[in-house]
Parts: structure tokens; C-alpha cells; sequence
């Protein structure tokens, strides 16, 4: 029972290890350059994961509460972490355009890839029989 409650978590942080692997392997690859940048990938990648996490929890909690109210709570949810995210990336956003682009795309990457594990997750929470 106990780890049926902590599979969506342990499935977050095994996804988020491997992307975060093939993520870097990708900037070792390419040698990209990651002094310059405002946030590490370290940092991003812990910051995506435990949004999602409590995105995770809010969910679950909102699935016993009240079933017919997931879907809601997710778009609530997902919005708070947009606000959230756009405070995080605001001092990215306000360097010179003539700077690298890398981070930024970084980051919009980061936001959707995890923005999508997020919804398969509740669709799979929406489609599942209780």
C-alpha cells in the first residue's frame, strides 16, 4: 500500500535522473558552455521536480477529497507554477538580446518537459478506476 502512494513520486525522480542525464550528456556532446549561466542545470532540474512533486501530492489529496475536482486543481496548480516560473526566469529574460539564447531555450524546454509529465500524470489519475 505504502509504495502504491510512493510510485508517482519514485517515477518522478527516475524520469527526472535519466532526463537529467541525457541532458547533460547532450551539453558534454555539444560543449556547451555552462559557466555563464544565471541557474545550473542542477538547480533547474531540482526546482522542476519538486514543483511537480507538489503538484503530484495536491493531486492525489484532491483525487480523495473530491474526484470531480482534479482536473481544476490541476489547471490552478499549473498555473501558480507558470507564476512562479516566470519569476524564476524574469532576470533571464531582462539580459541583452544579444547574448546566448541557450538558457532561455533551456529552461522553456525544462518548463514543457515537465509540464508534460505533469499532464500524462493526471490523465492517468483522471482515467483511473477507483
Amino acid at each position: 500500500m505504502i509504495i502504491k502512494k510512493l510510485l508517482p513520486f519514485l517515477t518522478l525522480a527516475g524520469v527526472t535522473v535519466g532526463l537529467y542525464l541525457i541532458h547533460k550528456m547532450i551539453f558534454r556532446v555539444f560543449s556547451i558552455n555552462q559557466d555563464q549561466f544565471h541557474y545550473s542545470l542542477e538547480k533547474l532540474y531540482l526546482f522542476f521536480m519538486v514543483f511537480s512533486a507538489i503538484i503530484f501530492k495536491i493531486l492525489l489529496v484532491i483525487r480523495e477529497r473530491s474526484f470531480d475536482n482534479v482536473g481544476m486543481s490541476f489547471l490552478i496548480a499549473t498555473s501558480a507554477k507558470m507564476v512562479f516560473c516566470y519569476l524564476i526566469l524574469r532576470p533571464l529574460l531582462q539580459v541583452p538580446k544579444a547574448s546566448d539564447p541557450t538558457e532561455k531555450i533551456n529552461f522553456f524546454i525544462l518548463f514543457i518537459v515537465f509540464l508534460i509529465i505533469e499532464t500524462l500524470f493526471t490523465i492517468r489519475l483522471v482515467n483511473e478506476k477507483r
